[in-house]
């Protein structure tokens, strides 16, 4: 957009008008927008047209129109004030009360919805500007469980998340982990399900059931365990995540093993029962990840640390 002759006179506050422009189209809700005076917004965009050599905008009767060229630039001003905005928002010193960053966790929806509750309370608390995305994980199938978790790991270091909660054991050495509770897995089922009154291996191997698969894989860790005892078991569905599944189970025969806070949290909320497993289907730890170098912004650190705080709430809480 702008080339290294150009850049010697170029001025920000022209994109970030470029933005207030297009996004309002009307000159005067624009410099509302900006705290500006019409006439300062009026030769911004003069000096915009020079600076592009194009019209920019158009005048209608009902305000102004973007030409073709500034409809191009749109999406790419866009990026470029993004990415100016984030810097800006890490180089200011990180006060969490004041503070109105975005900040992206990912995790599965079993261990999400787990943790999301305590962590909105704290941060209500102290840091009502901070609004949190969480992104839905699920592993990919792998032989090795932790490389089945590589896609997070990826993301992590891409930025698209800041933080990844995850039954990972371990990670790169590049990589911070923080473990936060440990958890295992329940059966939740329909009242009155035919496994209830015969809980045993052959009554849960002769059951059908249903496999939290983001990808429709119907093999899951489940099915390691069973072929361990030389056992196996008929999987008639599947579902992208745990929500769906305690949706689905209660109009249905099926079984579906979820972690066991999960279950007692929100199985109730769904006419769902709660069963042991007639054999144990794996104890494993929720750690929470970030790239290392990331730990020197203070504003993943905080978030960090406040997870930890969650999880060890909800690791002395009893499921």
């Amino acid at each position: 957009m702008l080339n290294e002759i150009d850049l010697s006179r170029a001025d920000l506050n022209l994109l970030v008008l470029f933005e207030a422009v297009f996004d309002e189209a009307h000159v005067g809700r624009a410099a509302d927008r900006l705290r500006l005076s019409p006439s300062a917004v009026s030769h911004g965009l003069g000096r915009l047209r020079r600076l592009l050599n194009d019209p920019v905008f158009l005048k209608t009767p009902r305000g102004v129109v973007p030409s073709d060229r500034a409809r191009a630039l749109a999406p790419l001003v866009a990026d470029i004030l993004q990415r100016v905005r984030g810097v800006v928002a890490h180089a200011a010193p990180f006060d969490p009360a004041s503070s109105t960053r975005r900040m992206t966790i990912g995790a599965p929806d079993g261990v999400s919805a787990v943790f999301l509750q305590p962590l909105l309370a704290d941060l209500a608390e102290r840091a009502p500007g901070i609004a949190i995305g969480i992104r839905q994980l699920l592993p990919a199938p792998e032989e090795a469980v932790d490389r089945a978790w590589r896609g997070a790991f990826a993301d992590l270091e891409s930025g698209t998340l800041d933080i990844a909660v995850i039954p990972a054991a371990e990670a790169p050495l590049r990589f911070e982990r923080r473990t936060l509770y440990e958890e295992d897995f329940v059966l939740v089922m329909r009242p009155g399900h035919p496994f209830a009154s015969a809980p045993g291996v052959d009554q849960y191997c002769a059951s059908q059931h249903l496999v939290v698969s983001l990808s429709g894989d119907p093999h899951g860790f489940v099915d390691d365990v069973l072929a361990r005892e030389g056992l196996s078991r008929r999987v008639a569905l599947t579902v992208p995540n745990f929500m769906f599944a305690c949706a689905i189970v209660p109009d249905t025969g099926l079984l579906c093993a979820v972690p066991r806070r999960f279950a007692a949290r929100y199985a109730p909320r769904f006419g769902l029962a709660i069963h042991d497993a007639p054999l144990p289907l794996g104890h494993f730890r929720l750690n929470a990840f970030v790239p290392k170098p990331a730990l020197m912004d203070a504003g993943t650190l905080w978030l960090l640390d406040r997870l930890g705080e969650v999880g060890a709430r909800i690791g002395t809480t009893a499921a």
